[in-house]
């Protein structure tokens, strides 16, 4: 597998010095799964290109540190030689080491200085969606291209070949880019060479400092970083929320909050004031009306427990609080500093007595089994299911109508037909940069047909906004009751 890195301009020839590696001749390096290679195939006073090329010995392997591990992709016959994956990453590590680490010996500036940088990486396993590429990388900042091929021109029935040459565009510090390949190369081959345990998570947070919290596919990358062992996930999940909160003044001002990055894709609402782009002119009545509509679902279902999963700044919550007839109101949302907001958007901490044993706030995700939400007359699911990726629909599903299994559950999700009537957003666009996918009336009914029927609910839909004779109202809702 190969790794080459090439900068432009006149600071070129400095691209030695920041790897500690010498132009002049191939250096290389025994590890414990082969021998990597560094070479300069071009070193001129305006461009400088530096390959890493890793000479995987699957039968050494096997005969030697990894004969006794679970790393037996087809024994002696696997992808390992010619997919970035881990052993690239442990590369990176070792070999550039000063450079991942921003360390420059003979001219320590350099290791603060941005460069134009490319990166080609031959063959990214993305396992037949290379748009992934562009989702996970474009968000830092790169340019990306990719380059799909047949598996065999001779077979095209076979289809198109799970690994893509790749190449990624940046101006950062050589840190920086060495850093997002380290982290991001084993989340897509998903097949890490060795135990993946709770350091880890360690090293996924040492590494995705800075930028992991911020990304819009952070739980993707957790998830595959760490071989979707669910209790690691979860755990540099919270840890990550936990230490970005961390960072966050105690009392942020309602314009820096707004404007902040966005926290975490799992439960987000367009309309609660979370950090995102802002639906294009949206009327601001139609927050208002789609909260009056959840509303008045709960009042009319008789309802006195209440479940507000991914509740968010606590804007329903607030709704709620002032009702009586809710004599038990939880909140849930994987955002720490959201359920932060909303406690101060409640007055949380001048609650008395009573108070407090009506209301709660949990951190948590509607994606897990959690006993917590177990006992509940009913459920609100506010503008969050476009947020999960819809290979996740399942497990939500799972959670909330038979482990949670409300008596009733509010569910509402954007009308991609009324996407049209807003000029100002592009043919094909989301109304927002979190959403996973959005669905028109038929789809969100089929979906919402085939769940009633599986878990014993019926369901009955309706419209919430100004209504257009052809494309319906802007935001769509079902309500579920169980049989």
């Amino acid at each position: 597998m190969l790794l080459t890195l090439e900068t432009t301009g006149p600071e070129a020839t400095k691209l030695s010095y920041l790897l500690h590696k010498h132009p002049d001749k191939v250096q290389s390096f025994s590890m414990s799964f082969g021998k990597v290679h560094v070479y300069y195939p071009k070193y001129e006073s305006d461009c400088a290109v530096a390959c890493m090329l890793l000479e995987v010995d699957p039968v050494g392997m096997l005969r030697g540190a990894y004969r006794d591990s679970d790393f037996m992709l087809g024994q002696y016959v696997n992808d390992r030689p010619f997919v970035a994956s881990s052993f690239m990453s442990v590369a990176i590590a070792q070999v550039y080491s000063s450079a991942i680490g921003g360390k420059c010996k003979d001219y320590p500036q350099l290791a603060s200085t941005p460069f134009p940088w490319t990166a080609r990486i031959d063959s990214l396993a993305t396992r037949g969606d290379s748009q992934w590429v562009e989702r996970v990388f474009e968000p830092l900042g790169y340019t990306v291209s990719t380059r799909c091929e047949l598996l065999d021109s001779q077979f095209p029935q076979w289809g198109v070949s799970p690994y893509v040459p790749t190449v990624l565009s940046k101006t950062c510090l050589l840190s920086e880019l060495l850093t997002h390949l380290y982290v991001l190369i084993p989340a897509f081959d998903n097949n890490k060479h060795y135990f993946v345990g709770e350091e880890e998570i360690d090293k996924l947070l040492e590494r995705g400092q800075g930028w992991l919290a911020s990304h819009p596919h952070k739980e993707w990358i957790a998830r595959r970083y760490l071989r979707g062992r669910a209790n690691l996930v979860r755990s540099a999940l919270e840890r990550l929320i936990e230490a970005d909160a961390s960072n966050e003044p105690d009392e942020p001002p309602l314009a820096e909050v707004a404007n902040s990055p966005a926290q975490d894709l799992t439960y987000r609402d367009d309309n609660k004031e979370t950090p995102g782009a802002p639906d294009p002119e949206l009327p601001a009545r139609l927050n208002t009306q789609r909260y009056a509509a959840v509303l008045e679902e709960l009042v009319a279902c008789g309802a006195k427990s209440v479940l507000d999963l991914g509740c968010g700044e606590g804007r329903l919550l607030r709704d709620l609080v002032k009702n009586s007839q809710f004599e038990r109101i939880v909140g849930m949302d994987v955002s720490y500093k959201s359920l932060e907001i909303a406690r101060k958007r409640l007055r949380f901490d001048a609650f008395d007595e009573r108070q407090r044993a009506r209301v709660d706030l949990l951190h948590g995700s509607l994606i897990y089994k959690d006993r917590r939400l177990q006992g509940f007359d009913a459920a609100a699911v506010v503008e969050v299911i476009e947020h999960l990726e819809p290979n996740r629909l399942e497990s939500l599903a799972k959670v909330l109508f038979t482990q949670a299994c409300p008596k009733h559950v509010v569910l509402t999700t954007p009308n991609k037909e009324y996407n049209s009537v807003w000029e100002s957003l592009p043919a094909g666009q989301f109304r927002h940069a979190d959403h996973r996918f959005e669905w028109t009336r038929a789809e969100f009914q089929v979906w919402g047909n085939r769940i009633a029927a599986l878990y014993g609910y019926r369901v009955e839909y309706k419209g919430i906004g100004s209504e257009d004779p052809d494309r319906g109202t802007p935001t769509q809702l079902g309500v579920f009751h169980r049989d």
